[in-house]
């Protein structure tokens, strides 16, 4: 069943914010609720991420019934995309190198902001791009 396209958006936006604040304060802990976050979403799917279980609860009944709907598969793709960035954003925070917290969180920010400020999700078109390019040709 297809999801409300804006569902994903809000979502990003969410983790925008939470992936900032980590960032801004090197804090492992913010990018352990963010790579949580990730993980649910990853295996359970984006409606039932703490994100979309807000956006359904609290954004969405405020909102004019959705025009725009989506395929489940390609967010979720995209979750397990940012759940690799934050678990080794996590791996750079408490063991090492230094460098990869930073550089692994800075990443997943910059694709969540693109999908929250611009509805480009990354995550989504590596899907199509991978499906695309498993698919047989007959």
């Amino acid at each position: 069943m297809d999801i409300d396209a804006r569902g994903p958006r809000f979502g990003a936006a969410v983790t925008t914010v939470v992936l900032a604040v980590a960032l801004s304060l090197d804090n492992a802990w913010v990018l352990g609720w963010q790579t949580l976050a990730f993980a649910l979403g990853a295996v359970a799917g984006v409606q039932r991420s703490p994100y979309g279980w807000a956006f359904r609860t609290a954004v969405r009944p405020r909102l004019e019934p959705p025009r725009e709907f989506e395929p489940p598969e390609p967010p979720r793709f995209a979750q397990a995309v940012g759940l690799v960035f934050a678990g080794l954003g996590l791996v750079g925070y408490t063991v090492g190198p230094q460098w990869l917290g930073p550089a692994a969180t800075g990443a997943a920010l910059a694709a969540a902001f693109l999908n929250a400020a611009f509805g480009y999700c990354l995550g989504c078109e590596m899907f199509l791009l991978l499906k695309r390019a498993t698919v047989r040709s007959e």
